[in-house]
């Protein structure tokens, strides 16, 4: 299936200061940006067609791949002064790169590249900023057998803070901590029919419009994943992922964990 990758956003919070204009899905995690980890998770599987949702600093997400350097993570012999790659990471892919507006919020972005998706039923989004190690195949599976609009991975709330159970006379009446309420938040990777399109108007969000109204005709489901899910919407947050890679703790990289093959031939449009 094809992938919606949103990644034209500001990305304010990872701002540290300089004004420089690189995008958040292009912050380093290891050798590479967070955007191929994304892909490369979804290539691991199998969907190597994408379709990028550019806006601001599109330009350093195409001279990443327009110049893509495959030797700084694949082992290669160097002979006779030429280069020959023993493996490589995103030779098969299929990569449209659609400018789709600085200011478009993620359901306008969507509906300006829906020309480029074919007319398919089901395609697969994502921000571009989380990493997992949900089954995407399982996650793909139970939607296909569902009659509904969308699927959206949610998670259990990430934050450390506690939720204080306050009485009218102020005393506390207990302490929760906020990731062991019944709740759960939205994760960023999403399983989409095109009916989703239909409940989208013009500048509108794909979350707070499109899920929103699914939920409202029981059409939206939820695919619960407890396991490995980081957000990278701070600097800290990106520094403890590129921390995480440097010590070989990767549980996101399951194309290293289940043996990933090597790939041929990459194509940009």
């Amino acid at each position: 299936m094809k992938v919606v990758l949103f990644c034209g956003g500001y990305g304010m919070r990872m701002r540290n200061g300089t004004p420089d204009d690189v995008p958040k899905p292009m912050a380093m995690v290891g050798p590479r940006p967070l955007i191929w980890h994304v892909m490369r998770y979804y290539a691991h599987f199998g969907h190597t067609e994408f379709i990028l949702c550019l806006g601001y600093g599109a330009h350093h997400i195409k001279d990443f791949f327009l110049n893509y350097e495959e030797t700084t993570s694949n082992d290669f012999v160097l002979r006779g002064g030429r280069t020959e790659l023993l493996s490589t990471d995103i030779s098969d892919w299929t990569i449209t790169f659609a400018q789709t507006g600085v200011e478009s919020p993620i359901g306008e972005r969507l509906r300006r590249v829906r020309h480029h998706l074919d007319g398919d039923e089901m395609f697969l989004a994502n921000y571009a900023d989380v990493l997992t190690d949900a089954p995407l195949p399982e996650m793909i599976d139970r939607f296909a057998g569902r009659d509904a609009g969308a699927s959206m991975m949610v998670v259990p709330p990430q934050s450390s803070f506690h939720c204080v159970d306050l009485g009218e006379d102020g005393l506390v009446g207990g302490i929760t901590a906020v990731s062991e309420l019944p709740l759960w938040e939205n994760g960023g990777y999403f399983v989409l029919r095109q009916e989703v399109f239909d409940h989208i108007p013009e500048n509108g969000d794909l979350v707070a419009d499109g899920c929103a109204q699914l939920a409202k005709h029981g059409r939206l489901v939820a695919h619960q994943h407890r396991g490995f899910w980081k957000p990278t919407d701070t600097v800290k947050e990106r520094a403890a992922l590129d921390a995480a890679y440097a010590r070989g703790d990767r549980p996101w990289a399951v194309w290293e964990r289940d043996g990933a093959g090597a790939n041929a031939g990459m194509r940009t449009t």
